[in-house]
């Protein structure tokens, strides 16, 4: 699968705190096409749409969406169980409108909480060797770089595997839920 968390340079100065609400959610087959734009814009890539459903029906808590106030998808983590012990980061985007917000923080902290809820013991995500954004972003979340892929993306674009040990995340402030939607499990 050749896609991880592509995204454009984030904009200077510090994080918008006027962030509006997001309720975060298991994925939706009406989300479909809301992923499929972000994925257009942040990623660059274009996929079936019959993709995402398949993808995310082995674990359905590993498919995450953060929703707007109009329930339309904003961002969203597509995270996979195939190897034993280890959650995988297939495709993880947020909107370029709602960057900044801690929508990715909020998706991210969610998956790594339910990988552990299920036992795993590593995370992995795979990240184009220019996007220092996301490289700095998942370094945060104590991602290192395992190894350097050459030509993992279809440009040809190198890529780096970055791998996590799994452990509880201490709390945080950082991302407000939306009153009233609480997470899925």
């Amino acid at each position: 699968m050749i896609c991880i968390a592509e995204s454009a340079a984030a904009p200077e100065g510090a994080p918008d705190t006027a962030r509006p609400p997001v309720a975060l959610r298991g994925f939706r087959p009406s989300d479909v096409t809301g992923i499929a734009g972000i994925v257009a814009e942040a990623l660059r890539e274009h996929y079936d749409p019959s993709l995402y459903e398949s993808l995310g029906a082995p674990w359905p808590a590993g498919f995450l969406v953060a929703a707007g106030p109009d329930g339309a998808p904003v961002g969203f983590l597509l995270g996979v169980h195939q190897r034993e012990g280890e959650g995988r980061v297939l495709m993880f985007a947020v909107d370029r409108r709602f960057r900044r917000q801690g929508i990715g923080e909020l998706l991210m902290r969610a998956f790594l909480d339910r990988c552990v809820q299920r036992g795993l013991y590593r995370a992995t995500l795979e990240v184009r060797v220019s996007n220092a954004t996301a490289i700095r972003f998942y370094t945060r979340f104590r991602y290192s770089v395992a190894d350097l892929l050459r030509g993992y993306y279809t440009d040809g674009e190198d890529g780096y595997q970055m791998v996590r040990e799994l452990r509880p995340l201490p709390p945080t402030s950082a991302a407000r839920p939306m009153g009233g939607a609480g997470r899925e499990s």
